[in-house]
């Protein structure tokens, strides 16, 4: 008898050691949220696959903290490491943005991995800690910044693919000049990946949004003082593109300077 899909540590942890002295990153992501479908566990598998690959490949290390498991710990051993990386997932609960009864489409919601997350956003800013969020982890920076989300685009066909229709689609973004983001990924546009039907809102205390979809979505956010960026997209999709994705992970290592070791004298 077939049961809920279950998503393993060991189908998305790559194996093999990254170069010695390069940062070591906490990711976060629920490997297992409710609702879990065969297609949607695919696509964690080989998202969250990528992510790690990419990591290990340029050198760093990395503490996989799925956050759909109890006994994770507090959220701010996080600040143990040189950044945090927070990966996507299904939606964030609807109260943590100040919205009551029912979303539509509502998918995936674990209030306890959210509550997590968020907590865990905080302590990395507060210690000085570089943060970057895709998907459902830039809505979760938003959201410890004090910011809303969309519940559920009036029109998604932009954002993602309809009823029969593969999730994810190519999407068009502009990116602001001189922002953060403009310097990793270029200014103007940009074709990426994405497959959501929530996005940001009320842009967050002290962020700026610095993307935009062509029918006006936020598509990105940052911070100007602190290295915090979120983006609306998947640069961690392997169908999108390779270089796009290289030049946001090696930025974001690059502000990921390791941690002086305690000292023994």
């Amino acid at each position: 008898m077939s049961g809920r899909p279950v998503v393993h540590r060991h189908e998305v942890e790559p194996g093999g050691a990254p170069a010695a002295g390069g940062p070591r990153i906490a990711v976060l992501v629920s490997l297992n949220f409710p609702d879990l479908t065969e297609p949607v566990a695919d696509l964690v598998r080989r998202f969250t696959r990528t992510a790690l690959a990419t990591l290990r490949d340029l050198g760093a290390g990395y503490e996989l903290i799925d956050c759909s498991q109890g006994g994770i710990g507090e959220p701010g051993a996080v600040t143990g490491f040189d950044g945090l990386f927070l990966l996507g997932g299904g939606d964030v609960a609807a109260e943590l943005y100040g919205v009551a009864g029912p979303v539509a489409n509502s998918y995936g919601v674990d209030r306890r991995a959210d509550a997590y997350s968020i907590a865990a956003i905080r302590a990395a800013v507060a210690a000085g800690r570089p943060v970057l969020g895709v998907c459902r982890g830039s809505q979760l920076i938003n959201i410890a910044y004090g910011g809303t989300l969309i519940p559920d685009l009036a029109d998604y066909r932009l954002h993602r693919g309809g009823p029969g229709e593969p999730l994810f689609l190519d999407e068009k973004v502009t990116i602001a000049e001189g922002s953060r983001l403009a310097a990793l990924a270029g200014a103007g546009h940009l074709t990426v990946r994405s497959g959501h039907h929530q996005a940001v809102d009320v842009v967050g205390t002290g962020l700026v949004a610095v993307a935009y979809a062509e029918d006006g979505v936020v598509e990105a956010v940052e911070h100007p003082g602190q290295w915090v960026v979120g983006v609306q997209w998947h640069p961690e999709d392997p169908d999108g593109s390779a270089d796009h994705r290289l030049r946001l992970f090696e930025g974001y290592l690059a502000a990921c300077v390791p941690l002086a070791p305690p000292s023994t004298a």
